[in-house]
């Protein structure tokens, strides 16, 4: 199979090259190196990919025509789409580039795959879509017609891109909902990696709120199983969360990472943030029954991992 993965140097699309290619598939990467985070970290992320023969790289964003061209010069059998601007915060400031890039940039590629008579689509969706939500655990059933932030905006506008295409043109479409990803080479913004750079460096952490805020943190090597099975079996059009199914409160989560670290944290209060969440738990029954999707990785287990990783990169 040659597949078409966007945001390729990232967090989330290196790891799924990575296990495309150890199980023989031929990939073409789409990443544009930009500077939401230092682009040398993502350099880092695909410097070993590229001296594979099955892997080739293309430099350039999914806005441009030109970088389109190029992804699409040769035959593809599918496409994993994970490129996208990130992060709830960011996107309350900045919703234009949202919007242009998570909407507009999954339109560009949908009808690319059109044009191309590519008919799998495997789209990175969030569980930031279901909202404010305090009904748990989320089903893929339950209504999300009320985003609280832009970004979770652009991933329900993807979504239902998506589905048009499948009802138009017979696109089998994943939506995959990801709960909060974290594990070696995660993005350094976000919150596990954050904090770790904060407590070995001395410095206090925010806990926003009384730490009560909670969520359901998904190991890197869980979600990739859930993108490659979602891939083999893209059928239709199908909604699948990928989570861990258990949640770990806020102050918790900084409490365990200091252990796995080696460190303990210094906090101080903060105000809880515009477009966060009370809670986030995912119910997979869906996807195990129809994915044979079966995370494994425990948060323990999980922050044990990602530490040793931190320390051993000297990430700082």
């Amino acid at each position: 199979m040659r597949v078409l993965v966007t945001g390729a140097a990232g967090f989330i699309g290196s790891h799924t090259v990575e296990a495309l290619l150890a199980r023989g598939d031929a990939v073409l990467g789409l990443d544009n190196f930009n500077a939401f985070y230092d682009p040398a970290l993502k350099r880092r992320n695909v410097a070993s990919l590229i001296k594979d023969s099955r892997f080739s790289l293309i430099e350039g964003d999914i806005t441009d025509p030109r970088a389109l061209d190029a992804a699409f010069a040769e035959p593809l059998d599918a496409v994993i789409h994970l490129a996208a601007w990130a992060g709830v915060r960011p996107s309350i400031d900045r919703p234009d580039i949202y919007v242009d890039v998570n909407v507009r940039g999954t339109l560009d590629l949908l009808e690319r795959m059109r044009r191309a008579r590519i008919d799998r689509f495997v789209f990175a969706s969030s569980s930031s879509v279901y909202g404010g939500r305090e009904t748990v655990p989320f089903v893929e059933t339950d209504p999300v017609d009320r985003p609280i932030s832009p970004y979770a905006a652009t991933k329900k506008a993807g979504e239902v891109l998506s589905y048009t295409y499948h009802h138009l043109h017979g696109l089998n479409v994943s939506a995959l909902r990801f709960f909060t990803v974290y594990g070696p080479r995660q993005r350094p913004e976000m919150a596990i990696h954050k904090f770790a750079t904060q407590m070995v460096r001395g410095e206090p952490i925010a806990l926003y709120g009384d730490g009560s805020t909670a969520r359901d943190y998904t190991f890197i090597d869980d979600i990739v199983q859930g993108v490659l099975a979602s891939l083999d079996r893209c059928v239709g059009y199908e909604i699948y969360n990928l989570g861990e199914a258990e949640t770990t409160r806020l102050d918790a989560l900084i409490a365990k990472l200091g252990q796995a670290l080696g460190v303990a944290p210094k906090l101080y209060h903060a105000p809880l943030q515009p477009g966060d969440v009370p809670i986030t738990f995912a119910d997979i029954g869906k996807a195990r029954a129809k994915l044979g999707y079966a995370p494994s990785t425990k948060i323990d287990a999980g922050l044990a991992r990602f530490a040793a990783w931190f320390h051993r990169e000297g990430v700082r």
